[in-house]
């Protein structure tokens, strides 16, 4: 699976994983199928948050979660495209994780998968944006929330990325981002 991400910083410091291609492209719908087959390739792999240092790793049931969620489900236009393409992005946006915010189970539905409760982590990502011949014209930058579940085993498994907001401002990014230091 070739991706052409990057993990950059903005003025402020704060870091932003730029998404260089847009695989999952539709005018009036994405095809949640592909988007699926995308997300099985991650399955058994894990990533470390470096501001916590927390393993997470990714499931078998986070492929129809992530496309068949209520939140999905309700999702249209840019930010349904947005939510596609962040699965490219996946390792590098659990890498940049901030904000460890924990709460309960209370879902009767996940009393086994999801016992020791649930963590959102905040994390950005931004897509290009083309203009009429096909060169990057600037990014869109989004907010995302990395929804996170403890499970029985003791493991956070990443369930879903959910409250994807577009933000208020769109950075022009230079054209040639700097190679991506591999994860160790």
């Amino acid at each position: 699976m070739e991706r052409n991400v990057h993990i950059i910083e903005d003025l402020n410091g704060n870091q932003i994983v730029m998404i260089n291609d847009i695989y999952f492209k539709g005018k009036r719908s994405i095809n949640w199928k592909e988007v699926e087959l995308y997300l099985r390739a991650y399955i058994g792999d894990f990533y470390r948050i470096a501001k916590t240092e927390n393993l997470v790793y990714i499931g078998s049931d986070l492929p129809s979660e992530y496309i068949g969620s209520v939140y999905t489900e309700s999702l249209r236009g840019a930010n349904a495209k947005a939510k596609a393409n962040a699965v490219q992005g996946i390792p590098e946006l659990l890498e940049i994780a901030t904000g460890k915010f924990f709460r309960e189970n209370k879902a009767g539905k996940h009393k086994r998968d999801a016992r020791n409760g649930w963590y959102r982590y905040d994390s950005r990502f931004g897509l290009p944006v083309f203009d009429d011949k096909g060169e990057v014209e600037r990014y869109n930058i989004f907010h995302a929330s990395m929804l996170i579940r403890h499970d029985s085993d003791g493991k956070l498994y990443l369930y879903d990325i959910i409250d994807i907001k577009k933000k208020r401002a769109t950075h022009s990014i230079p054209k040639n981002l700097p190679d991506k230091k591999p994860i160790s």
